[in-house]
């Protein structure tokens, strides 16, 4: 056995390898000619016959005085294999157990150098047979699964140095010249084939993910706001590993590794498949407002990658997720058809609450004059949130999100009056209800409020705006047409108790038609514009006519009483307009009615009826013959009188040039039977 001491004199040194090599080719070729018919008793990694001994047909030992443990950037091994293309020999090499224990025991650097010389003995053995023995394959077989354990402990090495605790910074720097020292072998015999770099790119993936991976993630059911938590945590550790990679792993290697691209590269790569791997069938709403927000504002922000920290050094042209418009657009089409189930379960469910826990329980809430529902605030906040969620996202989402949630609006006021009716046949009888007519008047004006919000999108959606708005007005115009009715049934008996001699002594029947009006009141006055409007006039022409009809249909004759009867009358209708009057009636045509009816039934003289006639037909034209004639009959003027009194009114009628009624007639929807007159005189 030899002993060199090697010196810094290179010459020195490469005369001393060319002698060692001319010296170990004899010995080697002396060694195997006369183990030639041996069998193999190796263990080569579970394909040698022994194991953990010594290995045959190894080199002897050579007494070296450099150390293992010298850094690699200037190995004098290396230096001498790059010159010669052959490494030293280290001496009798340990065994392929021996190795594969200093691999898992992490001594990268000592078992890589043992790797070169038994792969530079490997392909010596190769070179000087023609075929390969059977302890040559095994010794291969065991070359590669060595150089496999290798590779495998170095990405894990990769995979675990952005966790400062699980990593040496001396462990990394092996595994960084361990790479480098291959790829000046990459293509030469005996190597594995392997690109050290993608391999090493490969094991920063890996790492990633598993860095991914392990960021927790709870179901809908274990938190509310599983996802965005989830995503502030993947943000969170995004930064971290990259940051950490930036401050403390680029220290780590050459220029050449860009390794701070090649980190936010794989992060590109990793959350772009995991964002797609979440379950999109557990989404909600908020999770795809979430998620879109995450993706297009957040990841490229200065919150991400777009942090100042990470700008000076990444080079990658687009820092945007390669999602692909497809997965965006599924969610975004996932976000409408949520948003569309979820708006329409949240309206029937405010029904259904309004139902069971405000229509029969108290009075509505005033507010601030108005007789106010939680309904209408509900849905014009959720849609203003659904709308401003995504605006910041996308605006085109934003015109589809809204489009939605005017569609899906569209039957609801029609749900909400079928549902009010439903609960008041169910709890009320058919006759009027004050305090389940308040909170009609809360849904009337709910609808109202509805509208009034829809006109802030019209800009957007004018079409749908428009006829949403029509919806809404259909809706109230039947809560109301409905409570009119209501209002209606329950007077009338009232009003057909008038004209009679217990109304002309006893004031009760009409007292209670004023308890009625009063109710009213209460009800128009707690109503929104512009409807109350509407309903008002209809309120206020409804007691008008129920009032007038009376007295044309009544068989009661005042005879000796007309005056009396005739204040009586004026002073009612004078009640009843100052009460319309209080709520803003614009029927303002109906006040002289009380004073024209009055100035005919208190006058005694046919002549004084025949002026007083001329101003009723100048007022209302539609009047005909026969009411006048109910008027005198209710009077008790006399058949002859009468006759005088409507022909005056004939003539009066055919002197008139235009007798339409521009406020669309009263007299004309009274229904008067023709009156008997006992002389059979004729009246048109």
């Amino acid at each position: 056995m030899f002993v060199f001491t090697l010196t810094s004199d290179f010459r020195c040194l490469e005369t001393v390898v060319k002698i060692w090599f001319c010296l170990k080719f004899f010995s080697t070729r002396f060694f195997t000619s006369s183990h030639k018919n041996e069998e193999s008793t190796d263990t080569v990694m579970g394909n040698s016959s022994s194991q953990g001994g010594t290995r045959r047909g190894s080199s002897p030992v050579l007494t070296r005085s450099i150390q293992l443990n010298e850094p690699l950037q200037q190995p004098l091994l290396m230096q001498a294999i790059q010159d010669n293309d052959t490494p030293e020999d280290p001496g009798t090499l340990p065994s392929v157990m021996e190795i594969n224990n200093l691999i898992e025991s992490k001594r990268l650097k000592e078992a890589h150098q043992y790797l070169l010389s038994f792969r530079h003995e490997v392909e010596i053995e190769k070179k000087g047979e023609g075929t390969p023995s059977t302890q040559q394959n095994n010794k291969m077989k065991d070359l590669r699964l060595l150089y496999s354990a290798l590779r495998d402990k170095m990405k894990n090495v990769v995979k675990d140095s952005s966790n400062q605790t699980s990593c040496s910074s001396d462990l990394l720097l092996q595994v960084v010249q361990i790479i480098q020292e291959e790829e000046k072998r990459e293509g030469s015999p005996g190597s594995a084939g392997w690109n050290w770099r993608d391999t090493w790119k490969e094991a920063v993936r890996e790492g990633v993910r598993d860095k991914i991976k392990s960021v927790p993630l709870d179901t809908k059911e274990q938190k509310k706001s599983w996802l965005a938590v989830h995503l502030g945590l993947l943000r969170k550790t995004t930064m971290e590993d990259l940051e950490n990679v930036k401050n403390h792993l680029k220290a780590s290697y050459p220029p050449s590794f860009n390794v701070l691209n090649t980190y936010v590269e794989s992060y590109h790569e990793s959350i772009a498949q995991h964002l797609k791997d979440i379950p999109q069938k557990d989404l909600e709403a908020k999770d795809c407002y979430a998620l879109l927000d995450w993706i297009v504002n957040c990841y490229e922000s200065e919150k991400m990658m777009g942090s100042p920290t990470l700008q000076l050094d990444v080079s990658i042209g687009s820092m945007s997720l390669s999602l692909g418009d497809s997965f965006l657009n599924q969610i975004k089409d996932k976000c409408c058809d949520l948003i569309r189930d979820e708006f329409d379960t949240m309206m029937k469910n405010l029904i259904e609450m309004e139902c069971e826990k405000t229509w029969g329980c108290k009075e509505p809430e005033t507010m601030p004059t108005h007789y106010h529902s939680e309904i209408h605030c509900h849905i014009c906040l959720t849609m203003n949130g659904y709308i401003k969620n995504v605006q910041e996202i996308d605006p085109e989402l934003s015109k589809r999100v809204l489009c939605v949630c005017l569609e899906t609006l569209k039957p609801f006021p029609h749900r909400l009056r079928q549902a009010f009716d439903q609960w008041y046949s169910s709890t009320h009888k058919d006759g009027f209800d004050l305090q389940a007519s308040l909170h009609r008047t809360a849904c009337i004006n709910s609808c109202i409020s509805i509208k009034e919000h829809l006109e802030t999108y019209r800009e957007s959606s004018p079409q749908q705006v428009e006829q949403l708005g029509q919806e809404m007005d259909e809706g109230v115009d039947q809560l109301g047409k409905t409570m009119m009715e209501q209002f209606q049934k329950d007077i009338e008996p009232f009003f057909k108790k008038l004209m009679t001699q217990r109304w002309l002594t006893k004031k009760n029947d009409f007292y209670h038609i004023l308890r009625r009006m009063k109710e009213l009141s209460q009800l128009c006055k707690g109503m929104k514009p512009p409807y109350v409007q509407t309903f008002v006039n209809k309120a206020h022409y409804h007691v008008v006519w129920s009032y007038v009809s009376q007295l044309m249909n009544s068989n009661y004759t005042c005879k000796n009483k007309y005056k009396r009867a005739a204040a009586q009358i004026k002073a009612e209708l004078r009640e009843l307009q100052n009460i319309f009057t209080e709520l803003n009636s614009n029927l303002n045509w109906l006040s002289p009615l009380g004073d024209h009816l009055f100035n005919i039934i208190e006058k005694e003289k046919p002549q004084d009826i025949k002026t007083s006639l001329q101003d009723l037909v100048k007022d209302y034209p539609d009047i005909s013959g026969n009411h006048v004639a109910a008027v005198l009959r209710f009077q008790g003027m006399g058949c002859r009188q009468k006759y005088a009194i409507l022909n005056h009114f004939n003539e009066l009628k055919n002197g008139t040039t235009d007798t339409a009624d521009q406020n669309g007639g009263l007299f004309n929807k009274i229904h008067v039977p023709r009156s008997d007159l006992f002389c059979c005189l004729p009246v048109s």
